[in-house]
């Protein structure tokens, strides 16, 4: 048994590809497949954003609606929010134009394959790919999937082969997901990804109101001072701890000194309170890794 546009050993042949939408997601994905060969030979796009990247990074694609895009790809790349990829999916089975043996692939991180069943019950191989990067809708996000992993789901063996063949081919690393763990890789890229944003953000607000003080020259705090001298610490921190674990943990908790963490909630409530208590939430879990003392546990669970 062979896929549309595969060899028997499934290595891919060059395909014609369709990407609805030309998103930030679908543009790079579209244009990674491009470069080894595939040819977009439509997309997508409404938003001028949308439209403007089709131009500009997929110009041999035409701009077609959904229904044609799907027509006339053997691989179909279903790059949409969450929460429009179940009524794209049957509105594409209910018009048919998605052939047996066409490959669609879906990008969405918190979806398997089930989502795709409307489309798989007519003969369709369903993929799911999820790039696990950021995206930033300009080109160098294709060179950065060449670097990316990516979380691959498929209905059977022949399925993860096609689409670990399509992620190898672009230059990502394939890494397989089971069906019901979909959700649980999602929330732990989302908390990783996400939160980190969070954090950092929080943590330049601060130190821009401790570079603000009287009697320093100039405007440190305005000139990107506390971005510059985050960047290392964190860039340091984020190795170590991708290294080292837990272990990498430093600081007033990693010390058990109470006093420091007490310290830091006052200052921190007197420039926001919403700073303070994502420091205490995450000062708490910090905590109860390494097992900190009783008196610190009960200072961040606000008992003291």
């Amino acid at each position: 048994m062979t896929s549309s546009g595969f060899t028997g050993g499934l290595s891919p042949a060059r395909l014609t590809v369709g990407v609805v939408s030309a998103g930030r997601v679908g543009t790079a994905f579209g244009e990674a497949l491009e470069r080894v060969g595939h040819v977009v030979v439509g997309a997508a796009a409404v938003s001028d954003a949308s439209l403007a990247r089709v131009r500009d990074r997929l110009p041999e694609s035409q701009v077609l609606p959904v229904d044609d895009v799907a027509r006339r790809a053997e691989l179909l790349i279903l790059a949409v929010p969450d929460s429009e990829l179940a009524s794209i999916v049957a509105g594409l089975a209910a018009t048919g134009a998605v052939a047996p043996g066409k490959l669609v692939v879906h990008t969405s991180g918190a979806n398997g394959v089930s989502v795709l069943e409307p489309l798989a019950a007519l003969g369709a191989v369903p993929l799911a790919i999820h790039p696990a990067m950021t995206f930033s809708g300009r080109a160098e996000d294709t060179d950065r999937m060449t670097a990316a992993c990516f979380g691959i789901t498929a209905s059977d063996e022949i399925g993860y082969a096609v689409a670990q063949a399509l992620v190898l081919e672009i230059g990502g690393e394939p890494v397989h997901v089971a069906e019901n763990n979909r959700a649980l890789y999602h929330a732990a890229l989302a908390h990783g990804s996400n939160h980190l944003v969070t954090l950092v953000v929080d943590a330049v607000e601060a130190l821009r109101v401790a570079l603000a003080g009287p009697g320093f020259p100039g405007s440190d705090a305005e000139r990107g001072v506390p971005e510059r001298v985050l960047a290392p610490l964190l860039e340091a921190a984020l190795d170590n701890a991708l290294r080292n674990g837990q272990s990498a943990l430093t600081g007033p908790v990693a010390r058990g000194d109470a006093a420091a963490v007490r310290k830091h909630l006052d200052v921190l409530e007197a420039v926001d309170p919403r700073i303070a208590a994502g420091y205490r939430a995450l000062s708490l879990r910090s905590a109860q890794r390494i097992g900190a003392a009783a008196d610190l546990i009960e200072i961040l669970e606000g008992k003291q």
